[in-house]
This record gives structure tokens, C-alpha cells and sequence, in this order.
């Protein structure tokens, strides 16, 4: 994704981070927003469900999107 690109989120690639980040809000079906990448390329910032969170890229990667 883009900064400032939106797209739905349909599920998961990995179990165990999967269960984190359901109890953070990324449930499926709800849209998600790519905002920036820290200077050095990790973490990076998404908007879900009315908040801003930083994810690392490994976690970040694992979320699967509907565009």
C-alpha cells in the first residue's frame, strides 16, 4: 500500500500474530489505512478503527487486504 491508501481487511497469513491483532481492532471486513514507514523503514503507521498504531513490517505483512 500507499500513504493515504485504504483498503479492507479480509484476513490473516499467520495464526499467532492474527490473535494480537484482532485484540488491537483489525478485524476483518473493517477498513484499514496506510498512513506512513518510520524513516528507516520499520515500524510502520496504519489507522484502524478510529486510531493511529505502529506495527513492525512482520506484523504488518501478515494482514491480508481486499483492494
Amino acid at each position: 500500500m500507499t500513504p493515504g491508501e485504504t483498503a479492507v481487511i479480509s484476513g490473516f497469513s499467520d495464526d499467532q500474530i492474527s490473535v494480537k491483532l484482532l485484540e488491537m481492532g483489525f478485524l476483518p471486513g473493517t477498513a484499514v489505512r496506510f498512513n506512513f514507514t518510520a524513516p528507516l523503514g520499520d515500524p510502520v503507521c496504519v489507522s484502524v478503527s478510529g486510531y493511529d498504531l505502529s506495527l513492525r513490517l512482520e506484523e504488518a505483512s501478515s494482514i491480508m487486504i481486499l483492494n
